[in-house]
This record gives C-alpha cells, sequence and structure tokens, in this order.
C-alpha cells in the first residue's frame, strides 16, 4: 500500500532554517510528480512545492518563492522541502502527497509534520 512518511518538523526561529522529508513507499516513486502542502489553524490545506519527474521542474506557491526548494532522490524514495528564511506565517502542519491515476485520480497523504516559527 502506499506510504507517506514525513520527518523533519520542529520548532525555529524566525529568519531560521529546517529541512522536511518524505519517504515514500507502495508506488513507481520515480514516474509520479510529488508535492508539499500544508494547513495552518484555521486554514484550508494550501499547495506550497511541486516537483515534477522526470525533469525534475519544479513550482512553487507564491508565498515561498524564493525561500523554500524542493527536491527529490529517486534512489531513495524521497522527497524533501528546504525552507530557509521562515517566517511566523509559515506555521503549519506540512503533508506530502501523492496523487496516483487508478481509473480515477486518488490523493494520497502522509500524517503530517509541525512546523512552528516563532521566537
Amino acid at each position: 500500500q502506499v506510504q507517506l512518511v514525513e520527518s523533519g518538523g520542529g520548532l525555529v526561529q524566525p529568519g531560521g532554517s529546517l529541512r522536511l522529508s518524505c519517504a515514500a513507499s507502495g508506488f513507481t516513486f520515480s514516474t509520479h510528480a510529488m508535492s508539499w502542502y500544508r494547513q495552518a489553524p484555521g486554514k484550508e490545506r494550501e499547495l506550497v512545492a511541486t516537483i515534477i519527474n522526470p525533469g525534475g521542474s519544479t513550482n512553487y506557491a507564491d508565498s515561498v518563492k524564493g525561500r523554500f526548494s524542493i527536491s527529490r532522490d529517486n534512489a531513495k524514495n524521497t522527497v524533501y522541502l528546504q525552507m530557509n528564511s521562515l517566517k511566523p506565517e509559515d506555521t503549519a502542519v506540512y503533508y506530502c502527497n501523492v496523487q496516483l491515476h487508478l481509473g480515477a485520480r486518488v490523493n494520497y497523504w502522509g500524517q503530517g509534520t509541525q512546523v512552528t516559527v516563532s521566537s
């Protein structure tokens, strides 16, 4: 079965950095786009970044452009989110996502990892 396991969240001061990881299994990782979403308290889940494969092209939400970087290691079935210059408004639960086409499009999510940006 599909599994996505996030790690790397935590408490960081404004201006700091964190790197999130998402270990994937149960599908052919190298042929699927991977995304990071986040959900802050009282807000809807929003798309943060996507990395397409092959080719590795990326897309980012305007709010994180220039500060966040998504990457992947197909040998390790892992996708990363490097977050720099963190702001309090980046505080949220961050989720890894893959969408598989199984007749219909099915979204799979990890359990989420909490990122808190606070002094």
